[in-house]
């Protein structure tokens, strides 16, 4: 991979100090609510597009700062000072590199960030990921790029970067060409050591047999997703760190054992298609202590075109052969959700081992889209039960309704929901019998 080292650290252009202190806007409310209440808000001054990216840090003055990764272009993330998370107040806003690149994803660890880079079709400069410091989240500077473009590839679609220490990134590379171009199988998992932030190093790589050109055989049937089989999500845990459990779109979900990082392999791997259409593998998180995990599908069609996509519990105690439990129970309403807008599952709270994130074992917080924010008791995996929503009303000038994208639940309950079109921020309180644990 070509290595682009910033001489000059740069610092973040056009940082945000203003508090919101206007009062909300009238769109701003519920269309549909259970145990879930508004606490916060911020439209984060109209650049509200959330990608699959929230990350909570808390900094040794007290301060706690939300990262969020934008979707589309021209705003790269947002960083927001949650400390009282009844006023949210955006401290900075950086643009993307150029206006065909997303950035979409992101993770930090201690004060060093990695944003992915993706590019909207193949070939196209600039695609890979970012390195920031953000010791100063108001004046984030960028430190390395570390690119992954050119060819076949679209850069990096998403990032997990949780230890300060390696960076599992979804992407493609110029050196490797997939089976179905120009647009499918290409991007694989590459693992990328960062530990010089300065410096970043590909380490090694993974793809399911069957993705590039001139290898025999297909790793599952075709489905009928323009994107081809891709590596999409990783999770990797301090309790079983020779793990990595990805989520495969269309290959299903993927475990893999990286005690040596530079030659990753297969433990097992497991899909389901026909049972439901195609985006199996979205995201999967595994709860190791219980011996399951949660896999969602992506909806990524409007008015139901691609229904169902929903959410699973999966059993994984035998890691070679996991196998599919049961459905989340479906949100009530199927017909007034299915008129506009993207319905079915999409991101989950991804209990990510650090101090400010929840350790969710028995509960599920998912951003269903149009659907809102659900939460679900999966203290039975079997007979899993909905024990709250909240469903936002659509943005001013938005067709349709709000399209939450992703979430995250700090480890004092609190819950960050993403707007992907143009809702920004909400952050929710859980007032439910039922712990969310």
């Amino acid at each position: 991979m070509k290595l682009l080292l910033v001489a000059a650290a740069t610092v973040a252009s056009a940082a945000l100090l203003t508090a919101q202190t206007s009062p909300r806007p009238d769109w701003v409310r519920a269309v549909d609510a259970k145990n879930l209440r508004l606490v916060g808000h911020s439209d984060l001054n109209g650049k509200g597009n959330g990608g699959e990216g929230l990350d909570l840090e808390q900094y040794p003055d007290g301060r706690r700062v939300l990262f969020y990764a934008h979707t589309a272009p021209p705003t790269c993330f947002t960083t927001i000072d949650v400390t009282d998370p009844a006023r949210p107040r955006v401290l900075a806003q950086v643009p993307t590199v150029a206006s065909h690149v997303r950035c979409n994803s992101l993770g930090v660890s201690g004060t060093t960030m990695v944003v992915a880079q993706n590019t909207d079709e193949p070939g196209q400069p600039q695609g890979g990921a970012l390195v920031y410091d953000v010791s100063d989240p108001a004046r984030p500077r960028q430190i390395a790029a570390f690119d992954t473009s050119g060819g076949p590839s679209r850069g990096a679609h998403y990032v997990w970067f949780a230890d300060g220490r390696y960076a599992y990134l979804s992407t493609g590379a110029p050196d490797f060409v997939p089976a179905v171009p120009p647009r499918g199988d290409d991007q694989f998992l590459m693992i990328v050591d960062v530990q010089n932030p300065r410096a970043p190093k590909e380490v090694g790589r993974w793809w399911m047999p069957g993705m590039r050109k001139g290898e025999p055989g297909a790793p599952l049937p075709r489905t009928k997703t323009r994107d081809g089989v891709r590596m999409h999500s990783a999770f990797i845990s301090p309790d079983r760190p020779n793990r990595l459990y990805a989520g495969w779109i269309d290959g299903g979900i993927v475990i893999l054992d990286i005690s040596d990082k530079s030659k990753p392999s297969l433990v097992g791997q497991r899909s389901w298609y026909p049972v439901t259409p195609g985006y199996i593998g979205h995201s999967f998180l595994p709860i190791l202590e219980r011996g399951i995990a949660v896999v969602t599908q992506e909806a990524n069609q409007e008015k139901c075109a691609d229904w169902p996509k929903p959410i699973w519990t999966v059993d994984i105690r035998d890691e070679a052969h996991p196998k599919e439990i049961t459905q989340l129970p479906y949100p009530a309403g199927l017909d007034g959700y299915c008129k506009g807008g993207r319905f079915g599952a999409h991101n989950i709270h991804m209990n990510r081992p650090k101090r400010t994130s929840a350790h969710l074992t028995q509960t599920v917080v998912a951003a269903f889209q149009n659907a809102g924010v659900r939460v679900y008791s999966i203290a039975d995996p079997v007979k899993p039960v909905e024990i709250g929503d909240f469903v936002p009303a659509a943005p001013r000038g938005v067709a349709g309704g709000a399209l939450i994208n992703d979430v995250y639940v700090d480890e004092k309950g609190l819950i960050y929901a993403a707007d992907r079109v143009g809702g920004g921020i909400y952050i929710l309180a859980y007032d439910g019998s039922t712990p969310l644990r």
